[in-house]
């Protein structure tokens, strides 16, 4: 099967970094330089720095799937499938530069500080500057709603919170009302306070679960060194295996292109919503902060995973068989790290929960643009956000939370459009700031 969406996204991330002139490559040292904050300035309009913007919007995609997706993916395309999931990674780095750009110029600055921008905003304007009025308000508005009802259905985290303390056998096994009103409880305490509160918890939080998983992960690349030559080598050369087992060459491609995508959510526009709250009055700094994010969520972190799962357990007979997912990666680490299996899991939980204060606010500024500013409709909001929480731990919404999943990536379909018009405009003011950036270096 072809997933259109897939080949969607995947035509946009190769038409954006052909355009930019692989900027996806040579913008990652400035990329680092501005996370710094080494051209950073006080005076500068909006919320949040650059360092907060971009782990306010790893948190929203950095999530089980970095653990549990890696595993089915092998099972279904092996090795292989890794090398095409690494490549659409590289390639949506220069789709996320165009949203986040997009994102910080077409933003909206209120009074009292705060920002709203994203998708439903460049949207309009994309459609304004083609003369097509008469679409804009209604593209901006079917984004908003899709997101909004895409929101409630992230981060459901209990299946993998039992499994964590002690599977079938764990004391939370019919208790998940309980679980559900504490990570509500936790959630509400965080968003709450706005963008500025949730950039404060990421900016710690993202860091910890990215660093204290990397070095688990590492420690089993160590232990297991013997063989990680040998999974590179696999990696590189399945990516063109046509065996029909393996549904040949081009569905171990779809399948590696289908997680990236899946995983880093570049041409989704969600992590506009976040970027574009960063405190700068150069659009194109964010969009060369932007373009790290599917860096260290599919190329690092998806990478890492596979290379642990492929060293230790991997069996192309066995995979898929009995257990699947977070499960599998578990028993990866736990194969070598027999302590290990707690610890991964909360990271996953970890992992989960940052993806909803996330996705709260991506829901948040969806709902705003439809119902206005005002703080007893934020509030309006956040108390359903949360109820979802709860829900989502106590009773079967599978329905529902396809749907939402389903919506979350039918907006690719406009936002990719909008991106396309106003690329031209992108170009320019990326190509402003390098101009003026060479200036700002030879002096």
């Amino acid at each position: 099967n072809l997933p259109l969406i897939v080949l969607w996204l995947i035509f946009a991330a190769v038409f954006f970094t052909v355009y930019f002139r692989f900027i996806n490559l040579r913008g990652i040292s400035h990329s680092i330089r501005l996370i710094r904050g080494d051209y950073s300035s006080g005076n500068h309009k909006g919320e949040v720095s650059h360092f907060q913007a971009l782990t306010t919007a790893v948190s929203g995609t950095v999530g089980i799937g970095n653990i549990g997706g890696i595993a089915i993916i092998l099972s279904l395309g092996g090795p292989g499938a890794i090398f095409w999931m690494i490549v659409a990674g590289f390639l949506g780095m220069s789709t996320k530069l165009a949203e986040c750009i997009a994102g910080v110029k077409y933003r909206k600055e209120h009074s009292d500080g705060t920002v709203s921008g994203g998708p439903m905003y460049y949207l309009e304007e994309s459609l304004k500057l083609r003369g097509l009025n008469f679409l804009a308000k209604p593209f901006g508005i079917f984004y908003a709603a899709a997101i909004v009802v895409g929101c409630l259905g992230i981060g459901n985290m209990f299946e993998q919170f039992v499994y964590a303390t002690g599977g079938t056998d764990s004391y939370f096994t019919d208790k998940g009302w309980l679980f559900g009103l504490v990570i509500a409880g936790s959630v509400g305490f965080v968003i709450i306070g706005g963008l500025k509160a949730i950039a404060r918890v990421t900016s710690r939080l993202v860091p910890f679960m990215a660093i204290a998983y990397l070095v688990l992960a590492v420690m089993v690349l160590v232990l297991n060194s013997s063989k990680l030559p040998s999974a590179i080598y696999a990696i590189f050369t399945q990516a063109f295996n046509s065996d029909a087992i393996t549904g040949g060459a081009l569905g171990i491609m779809i399948l590696g292109f289908q997680r990236a995508v899946f995983s880093n959510e570049a041409g989704i526009g969600s992590a506009a919503i976040a970027h574009s709250a960063v405190r700068t009055d150069e659009p194109a700094t964010e969009g060369y902060v932007g373009l790290l994010e599917p860096f260290i969520d599919t190329v690092v972190i998806c990478t890492i995973t596979a290379l642990v799962i492929l060293v230790t357990i991997y069996e192309p007979d066995l995979m898929g068989q009995g257990i699947q997912g977070v499960e599998l990666t578990s028993k990866a680490f736990a194969s070598t790290l027999s302590w290990s299996t707690v610890p991964v899991s909360c990271i996953a939980i970890l992992f989960a929960f940052s993806t909803m204060i996330s996705w709260s606010y991506y829901g948040l500024k969806g709902w705003t643009y439809l119902v206005g500013e005002g703080p007893f409709k934020e509030l309006i909001f956040r108390f359903f956000f949360c109820l979802f929480g709860v829900l989502g731990s106590t009773i079967q919404l599978s329905a529902v939370l396809d749907f939402s999943d389903a919506m979350v990536f039918v907006i690719a379909l406009p936002n990719i459009v909008g991106l396309y018009l106003l690329a031209p405009v992108l170009k320019r003011e990326l190509e402003n700031y390098q101009a003026k950036l060479a200036v700002r270096e030879k002096f």
